[in-house]
């Protein structure tokens, strides 16, 4: 098994970026999910609720700085130096120091309402929830449960399949687009083995990286929007909520974390552990 696709998101819940290598911290890819956005009152916001933000791309300039696109436009943005930080409802964060105002006002005017982007300063200090298979000394960017999420394409072939039959069954014509990966939001995709069979994987090598999975990543609205027109729909939460249901949740993918620093490449080989 191979790499094939490495993903980076600079911005929770913007759109990322494809990168053919990454370095591994402890929380997760360096630059990924170290942004994000809350509303006047601090509490965060994202494309579950706010759809519109699905329309901004954030890209990694260097280590400092990122670019937020908008079709044509972008804006640069800077990691904010002597601000004081605010008060942010991301779970076990409690502050971060907002960027600059013109790059707030920039992303409000587009998404059409007050939003402030803030920086987290230092993941080490956001501690991943034992909840979601985090151990003493585990940390977290401001990603929502764990530091990377890996997907597999015989695993989305297999999604795929299943949809198809089930609008078959349905009546309805087959969807004349497949499910695109993104919708997932990963940032490793491999070939795959079995379908889901990552699942059962308790430890996986990728290159010269270890990771223990944490959990399967439980999947919510966010996977039925369309990433490229921002139109809402059933699927896949439909056809999973049939095949890949437990617990009240649907469920897609692995949440890995990081047993010591390292690269990632595209084409990189993929070693389940026992």
């Amino acid at each position: 098994m191979r790499v094939t696709q490495l993903r980076l998101y600079p911005v929770k819940s913007l759109g990322g970026m494809d990168i053919e290598s990454a370095h591994v911290e402890p929380w997760g890819i360096e630059g990924d999910r170290r942004w994000g956005l809350v509303d006047p009152s601090g509490e965060k916001v994202t494309a579950r609720e706010e759809h519109a933000l699905l329309r901004l791309r954030a890209q990694q300039v260097d280590e400092e700085t990122i670019r937020i696109h908008d079709g044509g436009e972008s804006i640069l943005v800077d990691i904010p130096l002597g601000l004081p930080p605010i008060p942010v409802s991301h779970s076990r964060q409690g502050y971060a120091p907002p960027a600059d105002l013109d790059v707030s006002e920039w992303i409000s005017e587009r998404v059409g309402r007050p939003l402030r982007l803030v920086w987290q300063e230092d993941p080490r200090m956001r501690r991943m929830s034992g909840a979601h298979g985090g151990l003493d000394g585990d940390t977290l960017s401001l990603a929502d449960a764990g530091p990377l999420l890996m997907t597999s394409q015989t695993s989305l072939a297999q999604l795929q399949a299943w949809v198809d039959e089930r609008a078959a069954e349905e009546g309805e014509s087959a969807p004349t687009e497949p499910l695109s990966m993104i919708r997932f939001r990963p940032n490793v995709v491999i070939d795959g083995d079995n379908a889901f069979a990552e699942d059962g994987w308790p430890t996986v090598r990728i290159g010269e990286v270890d990771f223990r999975t944490a959990e399967v990543c439980d999947r919510c609205v966010m996977t039925t929007i369309d990433p490229e027109t921002q139109a809402s729909g059933k699927e896949p939460v439909r056809t999973l909520s049939r095949r890949r249901a437990w617990e009240g949740r649907t469920w897609f993918g692995t949440r890995l974390v990081p047993l010591a620093d390292g690269e990632l490449h595209v084409g990189d080989e993929v070693v389940p552990g026992a």
